[in-house]
């Protein structure tokens, strides 16, 4: 692990973004911005299981710091190209940056929307996880919205 033992801690924030494109028989399935599947509530299951995966990111990723988060939020919708779209926002005060945590809860998020509407179609793509913004640290990074199509 890096020693991040000398370094201050600041505040820091993180924003990942996942898309799951989904077939048509799984978005009629959609009702009030959410999808019934036999298993439940799929979009607020994903919430959760994002949520839980963001806080063992130290136990997943070999190398990767344990960190006590102070908040961590995911919201899911279906965008203007149909596709779920998942966005996971961590942040903290500590001396390392919480990206590893929101691109996790944004990874599994996509992948417990996959599991739960699998039953309704296998015409399921999760197609990328990325950073869209970290603050707090060295330097500072957001994605231009010009260089992504699905804003």
């Amino acid at each position: 692990m890096v020693d991040v033992g000398p370094k201050a801690a600041t505040k820091r924030m993180a924003r990942a973004r996942a898309y799951v494109q989904v077939s048509a028989e799984i978005l009629a399935n959609l009702v009030e911005g959410e999808i019934q599947s036999p298993k439940g509530a799929v979009f607020q299951t994903a919430i959760i299981a994002g949520i839980m995966a963001a806080k063992k990111t130290g136990d997943l990723i070999p190398l990767c710091h344990s960190l006590g988060m102070d908040h961590c939020h995911i919201q899911i919708w279906v965008n203007a190209q149909q596709e779920i779209q998942i966005e996971c926002t961590a942040s903290l005060v500590a001396k390392t940056g919480v990206e590893m945590e929101a691109l996790t809860g944004a990874a599994v998020a996509a992948l417990t929307v996959y599991d739960m509407c699998k039953a309704f179609s296998h015409d399921i793509v999760i197609r990328e996880v990325k950073l869209m913004e970290k603050r707090g640290g060295k330097l500072d990074f957001v994605r231009p919205a010009a260089n992504d199509a699905h804003e």
